[in-house]
């Protein structure tokens, strides 16, 4: 069995490592693509066109920057969780409980309203670490939240 992980210090952030690189790295290539082949491009195509290309690869990198924003912040007051698209804000008594089963894209965090919300900030595909962040943030409820186990 492993050992108790005590809960970390406050205000803690819990961010994916691979996903940030993977969604701003390949955001600077779509925008650097974009005005690239905007400049170069043969001469049918019009100012508004050239204009038209960057602003759409501005909106794609816009969607990798929704994907490289996720966390899970937890502070004295309670816990932020931000997902892709919905920013949600829960103080530590309802709090419930947190679960990372094998398999899943992230953890689920369960409150006392009957809602489950996923946190993106803490991906499953980054194995150790999702399991250490999601044992702190458990270990976090047990210190204050109100379902507190003796």
């Amino acid at each position: 069995m492993a050992a108790p992980v005590t809960p970390p210090p406050l205000p803690v952030i819990w961010r994916p490592h691979r996903t940030r690189v993977v969604a701003y790295g390949f955001a600077v290539l779509i925008v650097l693509g974009a005005t690239v082949m905007a400049i170069f491009i043969s001469e049918p195509f019009t100012l508004i066109d050239r204009v038209a290309l960057v602003l759409f690869g501005c909106a794609v990198a816009f969607v990798l920057h929704l994907l490289g924003r996720v966390r899970v912040e937890a502070d004295d007051k309670g816990v932020t969780i931000v997902n892709a698209v919905r920013t949600y804000r829960y103080t530590w008594p309802e709090v419930i409980d947190i679960t990372l089963l094998v398999g899943d894209p992230w953890p689920r965090i369960d409150f006392s309203d009957g809602r489950t919300i996923g946190a993106m900030g803490i991906q499953g595909s980054e194995k150790a670490r999702a399991r250490r962040s999601t044992a702190e943030f458990a270990a976090l409820i047990r210190e204050r939240g109100e379902a507190q186990r003796d």
